[in-house]
C-alpha cells in the first residue's frame, strides 16, 4: 500500500509541474463532473492496484494473467451496454485471440494447465480488479474534450489521497515496507513511466478510438511485459512467447478491420 500511495503522490508532483496551467483552464469543466472523476481515482487507481497487490498473496501468477485477460471483454460489454457501441464477429474474434496470447503466457506454453485451474479468493479479487479497470476505461469517453493532463491530475490526486488510509491500516497491522535505496528507484521507474506516461497515453487513445477498441490493447501488458523480462532480466525466451505475441498482435489486427480510416468516440 505504500508502493501505491507513493506512486500516485509522484504522479501528482509530476503533473503540478506540467499541467497547472491546463488544470485552470479546464477546471470549469472538470468541476461539473468532479465527482466522476473522484471515483475514477478511487476505484480505476487506488482499489483497482490494492486489489491487484492482494490478489497475488493468494492466488497464482499464473491465473493472474489469465485474469487481467479478460479487460478487453469487459470494456467491450460495457461499451455495448452503456454506449450503444456496436460489436462485429471480428472484434469478438480478435480479443478471443488475444486471451489464447495471454493464456500462452501465462501457462508457459502449457494450455493443459488451464484445465486444472480452480477459483480461490485472490481470483475473486482479481475478477473485482478487473471490472474496475473496464470501469474506469468505460468512463474516460466522458473527458475527451479536455486535456488528458488536466483529467489525470485529477484522478490521481484523488487516488493518492484514497489510498492513505489504506497505508494507515497496513502500519497499524505492521506489515508497512518503507522502500529501500532500491525500491526508491522502482518507485521513481513506477511512478514515471504506468503512472504518468501510460496513463496519459491510454487517456488520449480512449478518446482517439474509443473504450471498446482501446481496451484490447491491454492485453498487450503481458506480452511487453515478458519482452521485457527477457531483454532486462535475462529470462530465456520460449517458443511460447512468440506464439503469444504473434496471437496477440493477430487478435488487435483483427478486431480493427472494421475499424480502418475510423477515428474518434463511436
Amino acid at each position: 500500500m505504500v508502493l501505491v500511495s507513493l506512486r500516485w503522490l509522484g504522479a501528482v508532483l509530476l503533473l503540478l509541474i506540467f499541467a497547472h496551467k491546463l488544470l485552470v483552464r479546464d477546471w470549469g469543466k472538470l468541476r461539473r463532473n468532479l465527482a466522476t472523476l473522484v471515483l475514477m481515482g478511487v476505484l480505476g487507481f487506488t482499489a483497482f492496484n490494492a486489489l491487484f497487490y492482494i490478489a497475488a498473496h493468494t492466488t497464482s501468477g499464473l491465473n493472474m494473467g489469465i485474469i487481467q485477460g479478460a479487460i478487453p471483454v469487459f470494456v467491450l460489454i460495457g461499451a455495448f451496454i452503456i454506449y450503444r457501441t456496436t460489436v462485429s464477429p471480428l472484434q469478438i474474434m480478435g480479443v478471443v485471440l488475444t486471451i489464447i496470447g495471454v493464456s500462452m503466457v501465462a501457462s508457459a506454453g502449457n494450455l493443459q494447465r488451464l484445465t486444472s485451474l480452480t477459483l480461490n479468493q485472490g481470483d475473486y479479487l482479481m475478477i473485482l480488479a478487473c471490472l474496475l479497470a473496464a470501469g474506469y476505461t468505460l468512463a474516460l469517453r466522458r473527458f475527451t474534450s479536455v486535456s488528458p493532463l488536466s483529467v489525470l491530475s485529477v484522478i490521481a490526486l484523488s487516488a493518492f489521497m484514497t489510498s492513505l488510509p489504506l497505508s494507515v491500516v497496513e502500519f497499524l497491522l505492521g506489515n508497512l515496507q518503507w522502500p529501500t535505496a532500491k525500491g526508491w528507484i522502482i518507485v521513481a521507474l513506477i511512478t514515471f513511466f504506468p503512472s504518468f506516461l501510460a496513463q496519459i497515453f491510454f487517456i488520449q487513445g480512449v478518446a482517439a478510438i474509443g473504450p471498446g477498441r482501446a481496451g484490447i490493447f491491454v492485453n498487450l501488458v503481458p506480452i511487453f511485459a515478458s519482452v521485457l523480462a527477457v531483454s532486462i532480466l535475462n529470462e530465456p525466451f520460449k517458443a511460447y512467447h512468440g506464439i503469444a505475441l504473434v496471437l496477440v498482435l493477430g487478435g488487435i489486427w483483427l478486431s480493427e478491420q472494421n475499424n480502418k480510416g475510423v477515428t474518434g468516440i463511436h
